[in-house]
C-alpha cells in the first residue's frame, strides 16, 4: 500500500480503470512539470542580457540556476514531511502560486540580491511540486497504467528543454528577458485555474503514517531504494556537467553558432525517448534503464573520441537525447515501485538528490573547465556512467527488477 490513505470510493476506482488515463488531469500536471523545468533553466537562455541588467558578470548571473536547485534540494524533504497530512491538490496550487510570485519578482527586480531571493523561492516551490507530481500521477491512474501516467506528466521536462528554452531565448532577444519571466507568471496563473477545475483532490497521509518519525530512514532500509537513489545522483550529475556547459563545449569545437540547433536536436530526441518509455515502461523498466545508460555513455564516448567530426557530434547529441529523455520517468517510477509504503519519503529523497546533483554539476563543470578545459566534459560523463551501469545491472532483484511489480 502507498503511504496516503485510500478513501476514494471503490466505484470511482473502477471508473478510472474502465476509462483508462485521466488525460486532462495528467496534462495539467505535465504543464506543472513544464513550469518547474523552464523556470529553472530559462536564465541560461537569457544570461547575457540578465547579467547586464543586474550589473553582475555572467558567472554570477548563472548562479541563479544554482540557487534554484539549492532551494529545491534543501527543502524537498522537510516540506514533504511537514505537509504530509495536507490534501495534495491544495499543496500543488500553493506551489504554482509560489512560481507565479517568484517569476513576477524576478521579472521586476533590478537588484541582484532580490533576484537571487526570488530564484531561491522558486526552487522551494519546485521542491514542493516535485515531491507531489509523480505520486499524484500514480494515484490518478489504474495500477497497470501508472508508469504511462508518470511518462505523460514527465513530458513537461523535454518540452521545456526543446521548445520552452529556445522560445524563451528568442522572446528574450526580441522583447527583453523580463518579458519571458512575466509570461511564465501568466502561464502559472492560468495553470492554477486549470488544476482547480480538472485535477481531482487526493488525501494526505493518515494520522498513523504521519506519526512515523523517521520515514526517510525507513525508506532507506527498503531493498531497492538506495540503488535507485545512487543512480539518480550520479546519472544526473553526469548529464548536468555536459548540458550546463554545452555552449562552451561546442564553441571549443568551432560549432558555437549551432548551439540552438544542437539543443533542438537534443530536445527532439528526448521527446522520442519519453514516448518510447511511456509506451513500454510498465513492462520493461529495467531494459529501458539499461538502454538509457548505454545510449548516453555511447554519446559521451563519441564526443570524447570523435568530436572533431561535426556529423558525429550531431549523432552523439541525438543519442544523448534519446538516452536521457526518459530518465526522469524511469527513476521516478523505479523509486516509487521500490519504496512501496515509503514511496513518498523515497520520492522526496530522489527530488533532493536530483537537485543536489544539478547544483553540483554546475560547480563540478566549472572546476573541470578551469583545470582541464572543455574536452574533459565527455570523459567525465563516461567515467561517471560506469558505476551507474554497474548498479543498474546488479539491482536485478530490487531497484531495477527483471519483473516490475507496481506498488
Amino acid at each position: 500500500m502507498r503511504s496516503e490513505t485510500t478513501t476514494q470510493p471503490a466505484l470511482s476506482h473502477r471508473l478510472v480503470d474502465e476509462r483508462g488515463l485521466p488525460l486532462r488531469a495528467l496534462l495539467a500536471l505535465a504543464t506543472a512539470v513544464f513550469i518547474t523545468s523552464l523556470t529553472e533553466t530559462l536564465p541560461a537562455g537569457v544570461l547575457p542580457a540578465m547579467s547586464a541588467d543586474l550589473g553582475v558578470g555572467e558567472s554570477a548571473a548563472g548562479q541563479s540556476v544554482t540557487i534554484y536547485a539549492v532551494g529545491t534540494a534543501l527543502t524537498a524533504i522537510p516540506l514533504s514531511a511537514a505537509t504530509a497530512g495536507l490534501r495534495r491538490k491544495r499543496l500543488l496550487l500553493a506551489a504554482m502560486a509560489g512560481f507565479a510570485a517568484a517569476n513576477s519578482v524576478t521579472a521586476a527586480s533590478t537588484a541582484y540580491p532580490l533576484t537571487m531571493v526570488a530564484r531561491f523561492v522558486a526552487g522551494v516551490a519546485a521542491g514542493l511540486a516535485w515531491a507531489l507530481l509523480a505520486g499524484y500521477a500514480r494515484r490518478l491512474a489504474p495500477t497497470h497504467l501508472q508508469g504511462k501516467a508518470i511518462a505523460i506528466v514527465m513530458t513537461g521536462v523535454p518540452v521545456a528543454l526543446s521548445l520552452g528554452v529556445p522560445a524563451g531565448t528568442f522572446l528574450g532577444d526580441a522583447l527583453g528577458w523580463r518579458v519571458t519571466f512575466s509570461l511564465m507568471t501568466v502561464v502559472a496563473v492560468a495553470l492554477i485555474g486549470w488544476i482547480a477545475v480538472v485535477v481531482p483532490e487526493q488525501p494526505g497521509q493518515s494520522r498513523q503514517r504521519r506519526g512515523d518519525r523517521a520515514p526517510m530512514l525507513r525508506a532507506l532500509r527498503v531493498p531497492g531504494v538506495v540503488p535507485v537513489l545512487f543512480v539518480t545522483l550520479v546519472f544526473v550529475l553526469a548529464h548536468t556537467i555536459l548540458y550546463t556547459y554545452i555552449a562552451t563545449f561546442l564553441r571549443h569545437l568551432g560549432m558555437g553558432g549551432s548551439t540552438d540547433l544542437v539543443l533542438l536536436v537534443f530536445g527532439g530526441a528526448s521527446m522520442v525517448s519519453i514516448w518510447i518509455v511511456g509506451a513500454h515502461i510498465d513492462r520493461r523498466l529495467r531494459a529501458l534503464t539499461v538502454a538509457s545508460t548505454l545510449l548516453v555513455a555511447v554519446a559521451a564516448g563519441l564526443l570524447a573520441l570523435l568530436a572533431d567530426t561535426p556529423a558525429l557530434v550531431w549523432v552523439a547529441v541525438a543519442l544523448w537525447g534519446l538516452g536521457w529523455g526518459g530518465v526522469p520517468t524511469l527513476l521516478q517510477t523505479a523509486v516509487a515501485d521500490a519504496g512501496g509504503d515509503t514511496a513518498d519519503a523515497a520520492q522526496a529523497m530522489l527530488v533532493t538528490l536530483w537537485n543536489a546533483a544539478m547544483a553540483g554539476g554546475g560547480v563540478a563543470g566549472g572546476v573541470l573547465l578551469d583545470l582541464f578545459g572543455p574536452t574533459s566534459f565527455p570523459w567525465t560523463v563516461l567515467g561517471l556512467l560506469l558505476p551507474v551501469a554497474a548498479v543498474v545491472i546488479a539491482a536485478r532483484a530490487h531497484g531495477f527488477p527483471v519483473r516490475r511489480v507496481s506498488s
